[in-house]
């Protein structure tokens, strides 16, 4: 994308408003799979959900839940992607919910999207800082706390956020290509090698293995290693021909996350053997594809696994940056927010003041964990974690909804299994999702019972999702879609 790119004018805001620049760019699918597929971070999920997921989950039998997770998005993304040309705005979900329930329930879908994402992109700091600092020391640097790593890399992700989209993209898409290029090398490596000490594994066909253990701990597991594919809608005003580049990045996102999870998982497995996996995955969670690399591909390539598992997490901080960035510029331009939030950067086009607005309240959150002695994984990074999880999964099935009833009310006709089916399809899998992860609330944020942090986080949630009526009933002129 070029900095020298005009900007365009949408039609005057909300409530008399004089009219805000819109993005502008040249994304074009490959651009936007980078994108999404690193706010995935390949290779930070199979070098810890999917360790927890075999561990605290099914076992052997975990890759089938990701099988499973990508069959029910990829029904969502059937009415979802149907829907794209009838939403011409880059707001992601809430321009969805709006068009079908109303802009009083797109509203509240916006300040819950928000929530979470800029809560995922804090939380993960609580990742980065930790393994920044041991790979750090691992060569025999200084042994610094780990916020001061952390903070080096929110300068990094403060800057290119506040710059053009390009430069990201690009930056992402060299990470995106080593991270998952180490995995696939490890995959290939242990496939030719016959597998580990038992062979192949089997349990991803075997029923009694899929069910066995606690399932649901790996659905859930599963389901929030797709976090972020959604978001290719929302750069649609940085998008070339987005009618068509949109479903095509969306699809091709989860179709290559889905195999990718599943079939590294599977290696992973097989590399350990099944009859020791569950305890090795749970005794070495953090390590455990560290040591399966040095096994199978020699200290060189644990070194690089260990190197290239910190800058996944940074790929995946300044992905989800990005997008909590455009949800502030897009409310920010109909009036919801402050309207400067949503005007561009005169020469490069991008939400610079929306980047900047994300970046403060990310310092303020890791700030807080600071002052708070909080620990960087077990508590920050699962506390957000545990918002966002929540949050997206919510949205996906809140978005499946207005699917339905947009197609059903003012879209009549059109293709029954793209308007009807598999949007219905989509919801019900979304809904029994939403129900294990609920269930399972308070484990993923450290609790044995529903505590004050787990009831926090579906007050605080709720209270977004009902604010967004509110504020709806008390601006009339807000227009979300």
């Amino acid at each position: 994308m070029s900095q020298q790119q005009t900007l365009i004018s949408p039609s005057p805001g909300p409530q008399g408003k004089p009219p805000q620049a819109r993005l502008r760019g040249n994304l074009g699918v490959a651009s936007i799979v980078f994108i999404v597929v690193a706010a995935a971070s390949p290779l930070g999920v199979i070098g810890g959900p999917v360790p927890l997921g075999i561990a605290f989950g099914n076992g052997a039998g975990f890759p089938f839940s990701f099988v499973l997770a990508t069959v029910v998005l990829l029904l969502f993304s059937v009415g979802f992607t149907r829907m794209t040309r009838f939403v011409p705005t880059a707001g992601a979900f809430y321009a969805y919910v709006s068009k079908g329930l109303g802009k009083g329930f797109g509203l509240g879908a916006a300040f819950v999207a928000l929530l979470a994402y800029l809560a995922l992109e804090a939380g993960v700091f609580g990742l980065f800082g930790p393994g920044l600092a041991e790979l750090v020391q691992s060569y025999g640097g200084p042994e610094l706390p780990w916020w001061m790593w952390a903070a080096a890399g929110f300068i990094v992700v403060a800057w290119l956020g506040y710059r053009n989209i390009a430069l990201s993209g690009k930056l992402l898409a060299v990470l995106l290509i080593a991270e998952v290029a180490i995995v696939l090398v490890l995959d290939a490596a242990v496939v030719f090698s016959g597998g580990g000490p038992e062979g192949f594994a089997t349990g991803i066909i075997t029923p009694s293995e899929i069910v066995s253990g606690a399932p649901g701990m790996g659905i859930l597991f599963a389901i929030l290693s797709f976090v972020g594919f959604e978001a290719t809608a929302v750069f649609r005003d940085e998008a070339k021909d987005p009618e068509s580049t949109i479903p095509r990045a969306t699809y091709i996102s989860l179709i290559a996350i889905g195999i990718f999870y599943t079939v590294s998982s599977w290696v992973l497995i097989s590399a350990n053997g099944e009859s020791d996996i569950v305890a090795n995955a749970a005794a070495n969670p953090g390590t455990i594809l560290q040591s399966t690399t040095q096994v199978y591909l020699g200290a060189a390539g644990g070194h690089l696994v260990q190197l290239l598992f910190v800058t996944s997490l940074f790929a995946c901080i300044l992905s989800f940056h990005n997008i909590a960035s455009r949800y502030l510029f897009q409310l920010g331009a109909r009036g919801v927010l402050p309207a400067p939030l949503g005007s561009a950067h005169p020469v490069m086009g991008a939400p610079s003041k929306a980047s900047l607005v994300a970046s403060v309240i990310s310092a303020v959150l890791v700030a807080g964990a600071v002052l708070l002695r909080l620990d960087p994984i077990g508590q920050f990074y699962t506390w957000l974690g545990g918002i966002s999880s929540v949050g997206i999964v919510l949205l996906l099935a809140l978005t499946s909804v207005a699917v339905l009833v947009f197609f059903g009310t003012q879209e009549p006709g059109g293709s029954r299994w793209q308007c009807r089916t598999a949007p219905a399809l989509g919801l019900l899998g979304l809904l029994a999702f939403l129900g294990i992860i609920l269930l399972n609330l308070p484990e993923l944020v450290g609790e044995s019972v529903y505590g004050p942090f787990s009831v926090g986080v579906l007050v605080l949630l709720g209270s977004a999702l009902l604010a967004g009526p509110v504020v709806a009933a008390r601006r009339g002129g807000i227009v979300l879609d």
